[in-house]
Formats: structure tokens, C-alpha cells, sequence
């Protein structure tokens, strides 16, 4: 009976929080592989840590938390060569969906995945979360100004990146943004 429960509690967890999970794991990997096996070890990790959960208000926070972690860990990790290293023909792929947004979003995906994973993690916390640098100070372990200056530095650089008109090869060259000291 309690793996009954339990079932009901993480199929709600599935129902409610999934597509708010993959849209974080697609902003901070960049690939619809990448982010469909972060969502998964998420909700797999959810299922086997249920108990852990004490309050159902913070389930959204939680499954947060460990999206992060999976994240870093996949970034810890050495990769094999990805299948998008491979030669892709344009001219076949299916056209775009119109969208009413500002900023195209392949775009966006291009400009945040040339992000370090950690100033990515503070500009999806800051934006996506809507957390304030000192709940994302507090759960990523850094300093309040870290924190600033990396979001501070990613924003510069996505600015950069999204709002210089003219082609892609007369913008700016690219460069790794770190802190001076490293």
C-alpha cells in the first residue's frame, strides 16, 4: 500500500512539474537529448528519494535541487563525442514555428550554451527560478558577490551575443568569460 502511495505521489510530481524540469534541463544543457536524461534522473531520483520530501509546497524547489546536481554531475563527467558534432543537411530540416518573442530562441540557446556550466546555473536560478542571489549564493555554495559578478559577466555576454546586429561573423569574437583572478 505505501508503494501505491508513493506511485500516486510521484505520478503528480510527473504531471505537475515535468515540462517546467525539461524547459530548465534543455536551458542549461542546450540539447533535447541531454535535457530528456537530466529530466528522467530527476524524477528517477525523486521516485527513490520521495521520503525525503517534507512539504509538498517545496516538491518544485527540490526537484530543482537535484536537476542542478545532475547537471553537475554531468558536467563533471568526461563525454563521448555528441551525435551534433556530425555533418546535419539544412535544407531538410522542418521550418521554424513563428514566435511572437523578441529574441529568437535558437538564439538564446546558442548564446547560453557558450556560457561556463556555472555562470549558465546562475543565470537559469536568477531567471528561471526567480531566486535571489542570496537563496542562489546559499544553495550553491558561493559568495553573494560570485554570484553577482557571474551573473553580472553572463548578462554582458548574452547581451553581446543577442542584441549586436549585423551576421554572426562580424560580432565580436568569442571569448571564455572567468574572473580575473581565475
Amino acid at each position: 500500500m505505501a508503494a501505491e502511495r508513493a506511485a500516486v505521489e510521484i505520478a503528480q510530481l510527473v504531471a505537475e512539474h515535468h515540462a517546467a524540469i525539461y524547459r530548465y534541463a534543455y536551458r542549461l544543457t542546450g540539447s533535447v537529448p541531454d535535457a530528456e536524461d537530466l529530466t528522467q534522473q530527476v524524477f528517477l531520483a525523486a521516485q527513490e528519494k520521495l521520503g525525503q520530501l517534507r512539504c509538498a509546497e517545496n516538491a518544485r524547489a527540490w526537484l530543482f535541487a537535484m536537476l542542478r546536481n545532475a547537471f553537475g554531475k554531468m558536467c563533471r563527467k568526461p563525454r563521448p563525442k555528441s551525435a551534433g558534432a556530425c555533418e546535419v543537411d539544412l535544407d531538410n530540416l522542418p521550418g521554424a514555428v513563428p514566435d511572437d518573442d523578441a529574441i529568437d530562441r535558437e538564439q538564446l540557446q546558442g548564446a547560453l550554451n557558450e556560457l561556463p556550466p556555472s555562470y549558465r546555473m546562475v543565470v537559469m536560478m536568477f531567471y528561471f527560478e526567480d531566486c535571489s542571489y542570496r537563496q542562489i549564493a546559499d544553495q550553491l555554495d558561493l559568495p553573494m558577490g560570485t554570484v553577482m559578478s557571474r551573473l553580472a559577466r553572463a548578462k554582458a555576454h548574452l547581451r553581446s551575443r543577442l542584441f549586436v546586429p549585423g551576421p554572426v561573423s562580424s560580432r565580436l569574437p568569442q571569448r571564455r568569460i572567468v574572473g580575473k583572478r581565475g
